[in-house]
């Protein structure tokens, strides 16, 4: 559990890591080709009502900026109140309240940092990176996304099944380390409950996983053979734990496709 209080560099994040800065009420970030494509999203679902994302402040030079969200973000190793089923079924709803504010937003023109797999483009824009360190929380109760960099046209099912990854999580268990070993079947449940996945979309989502699994490896090999270091280090840790993972999901498919909280 990392506290937000001070000013200087936020914890967490691999790609940005020490690069993104709180001051006061804002938060500066560099700023890269998709940046406008992010801003016209966040002003979107801000204009919508929607209170579970930063807010646009400007540019500067190479810098975005953006309103600061109070709260904690979990990262790994996580914390006790992190792995709660209240925490996870959090997530669900505060996914789902994005969805339903960014739905009439049309990113078909926008310049986005990845397209996500063909088959799971649509009309949405989906945050594509539902990881613990890009969620907010406060109480124990998710309240914000943060970190849209992977944002990109996408459907419902994808972005569930790369949050599934990323939070049950959908893996072998000698790759979990924690309390979610061996709960997370259960927990993939707790987190669709939480989004309140009908059984047609319960059934997208596990058709998505294989492919959400390998597109998140895909980004860490990608980033790793540019030479960037944080990922370099992220690819030898998890190359082989995204290959089990693999076959894991292949294993465990109909047991998801029939799970319930």
């Amino acid at each position: 559990m990392h506290s937000r209080t001070d000013d200087g560099p936020l914890p967490g994040g691999t790609a940005n890591r020490g690069r993104v800065i709180r001051a006061g009420d804002t938060v500066r970030r560099p700023r890269s080709g998709h940046t406008t494509a992010v801003h016209a999203l966040l002003r979107h679902v801000a204009d919508t009502g929607f209170q579970g994302v930063p807010r646009v402040v400007g540019v500067d030079g190479r810098e975005e900026v953006l309103t600061y969200i109070d709260g904690l973000a979990a990262t790994e190793p996580l914390a006790g109140w992190a792995l709660a089923d209240d925490a996870l079924a959090s997530v669900g709803v505060l996914l789902r309240g994005y969805h339903r504010h960014a739905l009439g937003f049309d990113g078909a023109g926008g310049r986005w940092q990845r397209p996500v797999p063909e088959r799971w483009r649509g009309p949405l824009v989906t945050h594509n990176d539902v990881n613990p360190a890009n969620v907010i929380f406060r109480g124990g109760r998710a309240v914000a996304l943060i970190d849209f960099d992977l944002a990109a046209p996408g459907t419902p099912a994808w972005d569930l099944a790369i949050t599934a990854c990323f939070w049950a999580p959908l893996r072998d268990a000698a790759d979990i380390p924690d309390s979610r070993r061996d709960a997370h079947v259960r927990r993939y449940a707790v987190l669709l409950d939480g989004y309140g996945a009908d059984e047609d979309l319960r059934s997208e989502v596990v058709d998505a996983l294989g492919a959400a699994n390998q597109w998140i490896s895909d980004i860490i090999k990608d980033a790793a053979s540019t030479g960037h270091p944080a990922f370099g280090s992220l690819w030898r840790r998890e190359q082989a734990v995204h290959r089990r993972a693999a076959l894991w999901l292949a294993r465990h498919a109909d047991e998801l496709r029939g799970a319930h909280r």
